[in-house]
């Protein structure tokens, strides 16, 4: 019988399915993929953070592996929250694609004023760099970002480099250095989350590349010292060991940042701790002008 592998119906998640499948047959391991449709995919109208940020993409798939109804699911990593249910596990972490986002854009540079993003994060790092220009929201898959674009609607929009590159696309614009555009936790990788079965774990972590999984480790651990989810605007990102983390203002005008060379997750955790500590004020401030509770 074929691995059952669950995924989103998004020509991105389809695009990430398939390389899963194709290394895996590689591996003379057969599979096939199975679709589910979830709430962020079908609610596209409001704010990510009014339906439950970046984890209603992923509850819908963990659902149907403990139910039976999957073997395991592809998620891009960024997306899947600090706290898993028991059952689940992420069994296989692929190698690392571009961590960097990407601002596409069809007029000059310095004609740009309204720019799409979801991301709180994106939008803070956006207003500290050209207080000028506006963010505005902007939901739905890449190809309906793209196309709203395309319309005029924005001047320009901001995406995953990682995911114009796994679906093919290229478009005029910008990569944003990760360095000054610290990204999302994760950004960039492939997760394949199964069921917590060893006929069905085995065969998947011959997927699984070590120093990335390292990297996106130490990411995982600082932002769940730090708290916030994708509420915050918040980048963490790792590299061969050295990480940059970095909390913001909602309008970006303050921050507070990190930079040091990792050893161990245990540094890890010492370092979102004080991430948290000294950015306290500032969590507590995006929470309230999202009309969020801290525990939510």
């Amino acid at each position: 019988m074929p691995l059952l592998i669950g995924t989103r119906g998004s020509r991105l998640a389809l695009a990430q399915a398939a390389r899963v499948c194709a290394l895996l047959d590689r591996e003379g391991i057969a599979a096939e993929t199975v679709v589910i449709t979830t709430p962020g995919d079908t609610i596209t109208g409001v704010p990510l953070h009014e339906i439950g940020g970046q984890g209603v993409f992923v509850r819908a798939l963990d659902d149907a592996i403990l139910r039976g109804e999957i073997d395991c699911a592809v998620h891009s990593m960024k997306d899947i929250p600090a706290r898993r249910p028991e059952g689940v596990t992420t069994c296989a972490i692929l190698e690392r694609d571009s961590p960097a986002d990407f601002m596409v854009h069809l007029v000059p540079e310095d004609r740009i004023r309204v720019i799409g993003t979801s991301s709180t994060r994106r939008r803070a790092q956006l207003l500290r760099m050209n207080r000028s220009w506006e963010p505005a929201q902007l939901r739905g898959n890449v190809d309906t970002r793209l196309r709203k674009l395309e319309e005029g609607q924005y001047d320009a929009i901001v995406l995953a480099e990682a995911g114009l590159q796994r679906m093919g696309i290229s478009v005029p614009g910008n990569r944003l250095p990760p360095d000054r555009f610290v990204p999302s936790p994760n950004q960039g990788t492939i997760a394949v989350v199964a069921r917590d079965d060893p006929s069905v774990t085995g065969p998947l972590e011959i997927l699984d590349h070590p120093p990335s999984r390292r990297d996106v480790n130490v990411e995982r651990a600082v932002m769940e010292e730090v708290g916030g989810g994708c509420y915050t605007p918040q980048g963490i990102y790792c590299r061969d060991g050295l990480l940059i983390a970095e909390v913001l203002s909602l309008d970006g005008s303050r921050g507070v940042r990190m930079e040091e060379r990792i050893s161990d997750l245990k540094d890890a955790r010492r370092v979102g701790r004080l991430l948290r500590d000294e950015a306290g004020d500032l969590i507590r401030e995006a929470y309230r002008e999202l009309g969020l509770k801290e525990d939510e």
